[in-house]
């Protein structure tokens, strides 16, 4: 009801497509400012206690925008930025919500819980719209903004009824900065998940167009006042409800790529109705069609993003695939509506077109699985040993970790295949530098090597490990030829000059 509202109230406050299309943006761009932010904190604070604040914002914001329309005072301006400090809650609250799911349902009945929260979403997205509409008409934008309001007031009775399961924290939190830094590193070495993001950028990059441009679509193609607009979008809501009933089946006629293409190809058959046919019935076969490809697609990605990473991290990882979809429609949106100003709004969809047949050509080189159950079921290494019970101060770095092989000659091919996706887990669980080295007087010797901020994050790494890296590091260690098994040393550097450490100030060693 609020965005049919707000957009509604938008066109008949301006008439430029480029301020209209706006309103898709302040929705979606506090996700791209503040998603990475908000995973980390979901991560490593009160989940629950976030999402009361987060709650608490929007009913303020919302409350305020309901207000100021009573009084005549809202502008497009005002309109936006309220817009946008709603959409900043939406961001500020989206990845602890989503990372609740794994805790709520067993890990078999996760993908259903997924689609239920598609088919919750869009049944607001039927229902609202369509409501919103009559409300608009019978009583104006600000009775749908009260609405919103007081929608509020529901959901902080539910995360108060709540109690989520209790987080023992055996070390310090991470801070904001460093849990940020965390998470990307965890995504540049994450296969799976770098895919589900370059895949879902790529199909809401074109499909933002049908949200961003569709209430320009309805008042001057399709000329439906404000109640015809709500059920154009009811339309597209029913779709979605239509498509989380045929997901189970969909799912198993289809493999995950083929599912995903699929839902691309459709919502660009949806845009090009749009643009070439102006008939209403067209209209809604065509948004009911997109709808059930929007939740089919999006449910997919959604579903790989949980289950491709393991709960330390996933808040985060949750946190970028929300940024890529809300960042995705906010450039989209300025992209598309900026299409339709300069040349016509015809153009704007069909440009959306052919980049949503771009998106579909690149699932050759970016293929979507699900994770597997080793590779998020968590695994801890046993904890450093060091000369002194008390161990370092949790601050001191950067540590210097070196493991020493040694490997025979038939062995080395597999040995550097093996140790390189060893590399790709330290890195993604904390180090910032790996190497491997051989000893240039002694054939059979390599030196593993990576380098750590504190003693407190190389601690924290070997909390992250999961089954899948400790069975890749018994394979490794199979290869070694030595007796006792790799020996392991844990070096504190006091500097760092030059990307270098300064060897003649290294202040402490362990083996273990």
């Amino acid at each position: 009801m609020q965005n049919a509202g707000a957009a509604w109230l938008m066109t008949t406050l301006v008439a430029s497509p480029a301020l209209v299309s706006l309103m898709q943006t302040a929705t979606s761009l506090p996700t791209f400012l503040f998603g990475l932010p908000a995973g980390a904190l979901a991560d490593i604070v009160d989940r629950r206690r976030l999402m009361l604040a987060t709650q608490a914002w929007m009913l303020a914001s919302a409350l305020a925008l309901a207000v100021l329309t009573v009084l005549g005072e809202v502008g497009p301006w005002t309109l936006l930025a309220l817009t946008f400090s709603i959409g900043a809650g939406v961001a500020l609250s989206g990845p602890a919500w989503q990372a609740t799911s794994p805790h709520l349902v067993p890990p078999a009945e996760l993908p259903s819980a997924v689609a239920l929260n598609g088919v919750a979403v869009n049944l607001g997205r039927a229902a609202g719209p369509a409501a919103g509409g009559l409300l608009l008409s019978a009583a104006g934008a600000s009775a749908v903004f009260f609405a919103n309001a007081a929608s509020f007031v529901g959901m902080l009775g539910v995360v108060f009824r709540w109690t989520p399961p209790t987080r023992r924290w055996t070390l310090p939190p991470e801070r904001v900065a460093s849990a940020v830094l965390a998470g990307v590193r965890y995504l540049r070495h994450s296969p799976p998940l770098r895919a589900v993001l370059v895949r879902t950028v790529l199909f809401v990059g074109g499909a933002s167009a049908l949200f961003a441009l569709l209430p320009v679509v309805a008042s001057r193609e399709l000329d439906v006042g404000s109640a015809g607009f709500g059920l154009l979008l009811g339309v597209l809501g029913l779709g979605a409800i239509a498509g989380a009933a045929l997901l189970p089946r969909l799912r198993r006629l289809l493999s995950l790529d083929a599912l995903v293409v699929s839902g691309t190809l459709v919502v660009g058959g949806a845009l090009l109705v749009l643009a070439l046919l102006h008939d209403l019935a067209a209209a809604f076969v065509a948004l009911l069609a997109a709808g059930l490809s929007w939740i089919a697609l999006l449910s997919s990605l959604n579903v790989v993003a949980q289950t491709s990473t393991p709960a330390w991290v996933r808040a985060r990882a949750l946190a970028a695939y929300l940024l890529v979809f809300q960042g995705g429609q906010a450039i989209g949106s300025i992209v598309w509506g900026g299409v339709a100003e300069l040349a016509s709004l015809r153009s704007a969809l069909l440009a959306s077109v052919v980049f949503l047949l771009l998106g579909a050509a690149a699932a050759r080189r970016w293929r979507l699985r699900p994770g597997l159950e080793p590779e998020v079921t968590p695994f801890s290494w046993p904890e450093p040993s060091v000369h002194d019970e008390a161990g370092p101060s949790l601050d001191e770095g950067p540590i210097l970790v070196t493991v020493e092989y040694r490997i025979a000659r038939g062995d080395v091919e597999e040995f550097l295949r093996l140790v390189r996706e060893v590399g790709r887990v330290r890195r993604r669980d904390g180090a910032y530098r790996w190497g491997i080295y051989r000893d240039l007087a002694d054939p059979e010797r390599y030196l593993e090597t990576f380098l750590l901020e504190s003693w407190v994050e190389h601690l924290r790494q070997h909390h992250r490990g999961t089954v899948a890296d400790r069975r890749l590091t018994e394979r490794l260690r199979e290869l070694h030829r030595g007796e006792e098994p790799p020996a392991v040393s844990h070096l504190a550097g006091e500097a760092w000059l030059g990307g270098v450490v300064d060897v003649g100030r290294l202040r402490g060693s362990a083996r273990g």
